[in-house]
């Protein structure tokens, strides 16, 4: 009977009350022995009086002094309900006894029931049946009025009760308190028997005018009735007193104070009367007073174990709310939450655990694994709670389950709930389903494996470092390449692959790229060096990246070997130079060297290209023409490069053959024109001037060339206003056309001219209007107040080549500036 009542007592109790069972269960161990004492004792008393009439010894039957002899009837009946009382405490759980036993008591009861009941009969009818001496003849007078061998009214009547009661004992689908009510009234007939004796009052030993009850038949009732209340503890009024809780410790004390101290005050009175020390009036006085103080000592007793109950409600309270409170998280939870007791019941489920099993808790609570899950389910967690257990630590499992909806994988966690002393009590469990999880980490291995076979497939060295330089991952290129094992280089740092002397350079490079706040992917090939693990050294060209993976930052290295890129480039480099000596020789023999003329003096500055060979299509020339005449002109062949400067070889020849014939300036770009026409895809700019000493005065005609910079003598620079005409090659090859024109302006003494290509002026981003300002400005400071002589001529065209060219390294167009000077005439 306990062990199905088990579960019903975990649901109400709770996992951790349930740490409590070993300790009710050891109560109600105690009360069924005791049971089972009080039977055998009763049963032996039954047994001992039987033993006094067979062998006739009169002290077995009857106490001396004790009044009445316990009769021979009664010995059967009191031995017959003590050993079907015996056998029926032997009985904690159903099932246990064996059938016969427990048929052989349910018979012992109904014969000692029989044997009480017909001797009420015979006394309510004033009859004989023939039973009084039907097991030993009584040969003893008996009290006027009485039947020889009958037993007293009151023990019959006690008998009867007692059988009924060992027979509902018996019967365990009975309500317990069947048996125990009527074992209380046997046990207060037996107690009225033993206070008739100790108080001499021969009225509490009868009925009336009947046959006393003998004082070993008033014991042995007591015990039985005993015996009969405590067959069955866990249940009826006899679990009041013997559960584990306050009620329980609380009624066992009251019910002993009950049971000793009236009896014990009366007869105290009683000696006391009998001994001549007070009256009846005053011993009713102190009987009275010591039930008061005897029940007022009670009170604080039970007081105090209330304030117990009172502080044991409020932890209950408490403990009801943390466990709601623990329920609303489990319930809560996504995950599967379950706590079992060591015999696998569950004892607690959250929600989760219900829908995943499509159970409601009632269905589930109570039960075991192989109630509520697949057998093969069941098998497996119940080996993984005795695994848990038998380790004592918690246990985490990974498995696989085919379910109806498809293969899922599960982590499952258990862990003992143990009490203040560490002795586990419960198992708990925590089923997730990380199937997503296993799914991600697969794929996280898989594109591990990816990404280590393309690290691998590549051709260069790939190297991974940390945030400080130390090496984390290398591929096999790097053990061709360096000539170390890529295991070697784990952890080593990265310089470490570098030559000695460039180390320092390495890691502040490294160090400068990381402290960018967003540095992205670079190529540096200029002036880094690998080291070989024979010490030799290589040019190498590498490619850094970083990547910020959770926490640290990654950063990429891959080394390529340049070595033979350096070889060929040195090749390319050394023919590129002797290629520029040559072009700039043939640029030099084509612009020629212009004439020093006596009073014109003049200085200039060509700067080449640096994207081409140094040649370009910029020419300028100064071409005496007799009679203090001198012609000037500045063009620019557009383009670049050996065609460019090829045209610009034909035009200066041309341009020089013209002016020599005395061509008016727009005559000679009008031929000049002509020229180009017949040149496939040309266009050309040019100014020509023609410059008289003696008349001070110059003419001037332009072919889309940028404006003259002209600087009168005590004046600001300014542009020589003069008409512009198209580019050369612009008008038809017929002859027909835009016309060009000539203008004629003075020009004094003192002055200066500043001729120029685009070259000097033309910026990608820049106004060509605005760095013409600054030439003009640049001009007019340069030769302030001094004379346009050739030392302050070449003076001037350094400023003017510094203000519009900062850096002539990387300038990507070739220039042509002229200055000419008309100084004054010192006579």
């Amino acid at each position: 009977m306990e062990e199905q009542r088990t579960p019903e007592l975990h649901g109400v109790l709770g996992a951790e009350q349930a740490a409590d069972l070993p300790y009710q269960r050891s109560t109600l161990n105690t009360a069924r022995a005791v049971s089972r004492g009080a039977a055998l004792a009763g049963a032996a008393l039954g047994a001992v009086g039987l033993t006094g009439w067979v062998s006739g010894l009169e002290v077995l039957r009857r106490l001396p002094g004790a009044g009445a002899t316990m009769d021979a009837n009664t010995t059967v009946a009191l031995l017959a309900l003590g050993a079907s009382l015996f056998v029926s405490a032997l009985a904690p759980a159903r099932g246990r006894v064996p059938v016969g036993l427990v048929a052989a008591a349910r018979a012992a009861a109904v014969l000692g029931s029989l044997i009480g009941g017909l001797t009420l009969v015979q006394y309510l009818t004033g009859t004989s049946l023939g039973i009084d001496e039907l097991v030993v003849e009584d040969d003893a007078a008996p009290p006027a009025g009485m039947v020889r061998g009958r037993m007293a009214a009151n023990t019959a009547l006690a008998l009867t009760i007692a059988g009924v009661a060992a027979l509902c004992a018996s019967l365990t689908r009975l309500p317990a308190w069947t048996s125990q009510v009527p074992g209380l009234v046997v046990l207060a007939l037996g107690m009225l028997r033993l206070y008739g004796f100790t108080y001499a009052v021969p009225e509490l030993e009868r009925f009336g005018l009947y046959k006393g009850m003998a004082l070993y038949s008033g014991l042995a009732l007591m015990l039985l009735g005993a015996s009969a209340l405590l067959v069955r503890p866990d249940e009826g009024p006899a679990s009041l007193l013997t559960n584990a809780g306050t009620t329980g410790a609380l009624g066992r004390r009251l019910f002993a104070t009950v049971l000793v101290a009236p009896p014990l005050l009366g007869w105290l009175v009683l000696a006391g009367e009998d001994a001549g020390l007070f009256g009846t009036r005053l011993s009713t006085a102190l009987l009275v007073f010591g039930h008061v103080i005897v029940f007022g000592a009670v009170v604080f007793a039970v007081l105090t174990v209330g304030r117990r109950v009172e502080v044991a409600h409020a932890r209950a309270e408490w403990q009801v709310r943390q466990n709601e409170l623990l329920q609303a998280f489990m319930d809560h939870t996504p995950a599967v939450l379950f706590i079992k007791d060591l015999d696998g019941r569950f004892l607690a489920v959250n929600t989760t655990f219900e829908e995943s099993l499509g159970l409601p808790a009632e269905r589930v609570l109570g039960r075991r694994d192989q109630d509520v899950l697949p057998p093969d389910l069941a098998r497996q967690a119940r080996a993984a709670d005795l695994d848990m257990l038998a380790g004592g630590e918690p246990l985490q499992r990974e498995q696989r389950l085919a379910l109806p909806q498809g293969p899922r994988d599960f982590l499952t966690s258990l862990f003992p709930l143990s009490t203040a002393s560490g002795k586990p009590y419960a198992v708990g469990g925590v089923v997730t389903d990380i199937t997503e999880q296993v799914a991600a980490q697969r794929e996280v291995r898989q594109a591990s494996r990816r990404f280590v076979a393309l690290l691998e497939s590549a051709p260069d060295a790939l190297l991974i470092t940390n945030g400080q330089g130390a090496v984390v991952m290398a591929n096999a290129q790097v053990q061709r390449m360096f000539g170390r094992a890529p295991a070697d280089l784990l952890g080593a740092a990265v310089v470490d692959l570098v030559p000695g002397p460039a180390r320092q350079r390495h890691s502040a490079l490294l160090r400068a790229y990381l402290g960018q706040e967003h540095p992205k992917p670079i190529v540096v090939d200029r002036g880094l060096y690998g080291l070989r693990g024979d010490g030799g050294e290589f040019p190498v060209e590498v490619s850094v990246s970083s990547l910020q993976a959770e926490e640290e930052t990654l950063v990429f290295l891959t080394v390529r070997d340049i070595t033979e890129r350096r070889q060929v480039e040195a090749e390319r480099a050394e023919r590129y130079e002797e290629h520029r000596r040559i072009a700039y020789t043939l640029q030099h023999s084509l612009m020629g060297e212009p004439p020093r003329l006596r009073g014109l003096p003049t200085a200039h500055r060509y700067l080449a290209s640096v994207q081409d060979p140094g040649v370009g299509g910029d020419w300028f020339d100064v071409v005496p023409l007799g009679r203090d005449r001198t012609g000037i002109v500045v063009g620019d062949v557009m383009g670049r490069g050996l065609e460019a400067a090829a045209v610009m070889g034909q035009l200066r020849a041309a341009s020089h053959a013209l002016a020599r014939t005395g061509v008016s300036p727009s005559g000679l770009m009008t031929g000049l024109d002509a020229f180009v026409g017949d040149l496939a895809d040309q266009l050309v700019t040019c100014v020509y001037m023609v410059i008289d000493q003696g008349t001070h005065e110059v003419t001037v005609s332009s072919a889309g060339h940028l404006p003259v910079v002209l600087l009168p003598p005590g004046e600001a620079a300014r542009r020589l206003q003069a008409p512009v005409g198209v580019p050369l090659g612009v008008n038809d090859s017929c002859g027909s056309g835009v016309p060009f024109r000539q203008t004629t302006q003075p020009l004094p003494a003192g002055s200066a001219l500043a001729l120029y290509t685009d070259g000097l002026v033309e910026r990608p981003g820049t106004d060509i209007e605005a760095q013409i300002d600054i030439l003009t400005h640049t001009l007019d400071t340069a030769l302030k107040d001094v004379p346009p002589e050739a030392e302050s001529l070449e003076r001037a065209v350094d400023q003017l080549i510094g203000a519009l060219i900062p850096d002539t390294a990387v300038h990507d167009d070739d220039v042509t500036l002229l200055l000419v000077g008309l100084p004054e005439s010192r006579g």
